[in-house]
């Protein structure tokens, strides 16, 4: 069977996802899968890059690196171009195949591209195209949270159309429900690129700003003090099993994009040091999330952890960090499922999903004729 590795793309999270196919190339089974590299380059070009069949024959290992770079070079492009052929995304369709977009960010994770492999009527790995768009959108994933009777803390969603003509009634409604500081995010990135905290006015109007230059929508929630950051990985379809709890061991407010990916100054606990009964909640909230914004294959949800208990559903990540280091694969490695098997279990759930998607289809032409 082929599989079609689909990394890169259009978002700030460009490097990121090429971090992640590195990984994924190196390790999935050979010797049931060739694979197929598909560069997305920052202008949407697609390229099509050798078939690999042995992890000895991986293309641009040199360029692909595993570890962080002081000079933030994880880009391809002239590697890539050189050895690939560019190929519209139609091109790609074939019988026995399956795509795993390792792709982050909008155009990756937000269900457009996911779009596209229904149109293929191939199958995937990860999210369909309503979970991948509602939990790449913060705004309507606290609206799905909210719904199914989850904790989370109070935030104000604002649009471009109030900020650029109500921007007075923006600060009334943020600093009349929250208190600072506040944390401003754009409401469709991740990996915490145009995320600021925020203490007085000054500080908030320059947040909200920088967050407008990524997305036309932008959230500002309220900042939980010395709250522990606490992660549950997420596998399955319906039958949907929750990892053990990670902890971020914070020695500043929040991580940055700098921190977690170039300079790799985020610790991990895995498993955190949590008691039973909290433990069991964080799982029994991680999958609650998963099923309310219907999440298949794979997901992260991250919470917060306040000293006194409280706990509050952060968001959910519906193709997380991936790559060797990233907190998705170490929590399942610490459950039980190593990173070559956690690859295998995704193709698989990939599979069950489209023949699932198939029998519905044919029902549907059997109940219109």
């Amino acid at each position: 069977m082929k599989i079609f590795l689909l990394y890169g793309g259009k978002s700030a999270e460009h490097d990121i996802s090429i971090l992640t196919a590195h990984s994924i190339i190196q390790e999935i089974y050979y010797q049931y899968y060739e694979v197929e590299p598909i560069y997305i380059t920052r202008e949407g070009q697609w390229i099509r890059g050798p078939i690999v069949r042995q992890a000895e024959e991986v293309p641009f290992a040199e360029s692909l690196r595993m570890e962080p770079s002081e000079d933030k070079q994880f880009s391809m492009e002239e590697t890539v171009l050189s050895k690939g052929h560019l190929v519209q995304p139609s091109d790609i369709k074939e019988e026995n195949a399956v795509i795993f977009p390792a792709l982050h960010g909008p155009n990756g994770e937000d269900g457009t591209v996911q779009g596209l492999f229904e149109v293929l009527n191939m199958p995937y790995v990860g999210a369909g195209v309503l979970a991948s768009a509602a939990g790449m959108d913060k705004i309507v994933t606290k609206h799905l949270f909210h719904q199914a009777g989850l904790p989370q803390v109070p935030y104000e969603p604002i649009s471009k159309f109030d900020w650029e003509n109500e921007r007075e009634k923006v600060f009334i409604r943020c600093e009349g429900s929250l208190i600072y500081p506040m944390y401003v995010k754009p409401a469709n990135l991740g990996s915490s690129v145009g995320i600021n905290k925020a203490g007085n006015r000054e500080e908030l109007e320059a947040a909200i700003q920088q967050a407008f230059q990524y997305d036309r929508r932008v959230v500002v929630e309220q900042g939980v003090e010395e709250a522990r950051e606490v992660e549950v990985a997420l596998l399955g379809n319906d039958d949907i099993h929750a990892s053990v709890p990670g902890e971020l061991l914070k020695s500043v407010d929040f991580y940055d994009y700098d921190s977690k990916y170039i300079t790799n100054d985020v610790k991990m606990q895995i498993p955190a040091q949590l008691s039973e009964e909290t433990t069991a909640k964080l799982r029994t909230y991680a999958v609650k999330a998963f099923q309310a914004i219907d999440g298949s294959g794979l997901s992260r949800c991250d919470f917060f952890l306040t000293n006194n208990g409280e706990i509050f559903v952060n968001e959910i990540n519906t193709m997380p960090g991936f790559t060797a280091y990233s907190m998705y694969p170490l929590l399942w490695q610490h459950t039980g499922l190593n990173y070559g098997d956690l690859i295998e279990e995704l193709i698989q759930l990939a599979l069950k999903r489209f023949e699932e998607r198939q029998a519905f289809q044919q029902k549907n032409r059997e109940a219109m004729n």
